[in-house]
């Protein structure tokens, strides 16, 4: 009755941890494009870029509000005692004075060294700035998505080759233990056997935590909990038949014209040269119209409140006009600012072309180098497991020893582990090139 009842309770906390789990997270495959479209829709870095596109916009809205007039109302209610100016009449009074006031100012900057218009103009392109700054992000992550998601199939196969070592080994181990018990081999062939088996088995540990790491960071970049189930799609059988392109220079260019790191660096330069022009700005006067009308009462006049409104309404106009003449030299040190910032954007546009050219350039040099790792790898793949098999039966036989079937295992092992590692960057740095150059990433 006690084994029935833990067995009840187990299954009951077994459905109840099921039901906590999220539909969406159980047991969903993962492709490469679900990951990266899933990713470009939750990850928090390009919302943080978006919502800076959004603040971006607000500024460049508000900038072209700058021109338009402002309006103030006001009110103010006083009360005086003794020698006093009446605040309507103006009239010098000895007495107790109640006033009312009411009123609706305006002004609007007419012209201020052309401040207004530049600043938008910069606004507008911090605005186009930020667009493409958030195309940069989302490349990121899309990069980052795809390194990681192929890194983690590299992890997921290094898997299986462990486990198919360690399953050889532990055959070894008992092939060992049957000739020594026979007396056909010594104690250390023996512990020799038993030590490649527990290293395999340690690599097999070791394999399947990376592979875990690997997966919590892509979980990471698609904004998902830890405890969300998380498989990965197998890649096609042709997912690494790409053709390299041959005109560098053409790649060059497809590169610069197509990645937002260049627009970026481009906008930055404009934006600065508009910073320039706005604190040169400052040197010119300022021309501002000003208009007001409204209306009050005091109780020193015995006419009625409404009487005295219409009696009192008054309005005004007039322009300003503001020369700057000294102003303790700080316009002039605003504009050596700005040239300054304008050289220190000509060379981050410089250090971004050199960045460019220099993920191109490893991308197309890595791409050609994998293509021809591919085939030198698997070709020593096939040569090492052939002689890895003679290697096996001639241990059966007995002639050969441990030593010499470990040295051939770890061959056969290295041989695998090359392989599938020129695989996938064969992958890899083939979609960087396609990416590169403005086309889709598609395994």
């Amino acid at each position: 009755m006690k084994l029935y009842l833990t067995l009840a309770c187990f299954l009951v906390l077994q459905v109840s941890i099921a039901q906590e789990v999220p539909l969406s997270a159980q047991s969903k495959t993962w492709t490469l494009q679900e990951c990266i479209d899933y990713a470009l829709e939750n990850n928090i870095t390009i919302k943080s870029a978006t919502l800076d596109k959004s603040t971006a916009e607000i500024t460049y809205d508000q900038s072209k509000s700058e021109r338009l007039p402002n309006l103030f109302g006001s009110a103010s209610q006083n009360f005086s005692n003794g020698n006093s100016i009446d605040p309507i009449t103006s009239n010098y009074v000895t007495d107790q004075i109640h006033s009312t006031n009411v009123g609706i100012n305006s002004s609007m900057t007419l012209f201020q060294g052309n401040q207004l218009n530049i600043k938008i103009k910069q606004n507008k392109l911090l605005l186009e700035q930020s667009i493409f700054q958030e195309e940069v992000e989302q490349n990121n992550i899309t990069l980052n998505i795809l390194e990681n998601y192929l890194r983690a199939l590299y992890s997921k196969e290094s898997i299986v080759i462990a486990e198919n070592n360690w399953s050889a080994s532990e055959k070894e181990v008992l092939r060992a233990k049957s000739r020594f018990d026979a007396g056909s081999i010594a104690l250390s062939d023996y512990t020799e056997a038993q030590s490649q088996a527990a290293t395999n088995k340690y690599n097999v540990i070791a394999a399947k935590n990376d592979y875990q790491q690997l997966l919590l960071v892509l979980k990471q970049l698609l904004e998902l909990t830890p405890l969300d189930d998380f498989a990965l799609a197998e890649l096609p059988d042709n997912s690494a038949i790409l053709s390299i392109p041959i005109d560098k220079t053409a790649l060059y260019q497809n590169a610069f014209g197509f990645l937002p790191e260049m627009k970026v660096s481009e906008m930055n330069l404009s934006v600065s040269e508009k910073a320039l022009d706005i604190a040169k700005g400052a040197y010119l006067p300022t021309l501002s119209l000003n208009g007001s009308v409204g209306s009050g009462y005091t109780s020193v006049n015995d006419a009625a409140f409404s009487d005295q409104f219409n009696v009192n309404f008054n309005q005004r106009v007039g322009l300003s006009l503001s020369i700057p003449i000294f102003n303790r030299n700080q316009t002039k040190a605003a504009v050596q600012k700005a040239t300054i910032t304008i050289e220190k954007a000509n060379i981050q546009k410089q250090t971004t072309e050199k960045e460019v050219y220099k993920k191109v350039e490893t991308a197309y040099q890595n791409a050609l180098a994998a293509q021809e790792q591919v085939a030198a790898s698997q070709a020593s793949k096939v040569a090492a497991e052939q002689t890895y098999q003679l290697a096996q039966k001639k241990y059966e036989l007995g002639g050969l020893s441990t030593t010499d079937l470990v040295l051939s295992q770890n061959t056969y092992t290295n041989a695998q582990q090359n392989y599938l590692q020129a695989k996938y960057l064969n992958i890899l740095y083939q979609q960087l090139l396609q990416f590169y150059q403005g086309n889709e990433i598609k395994l």
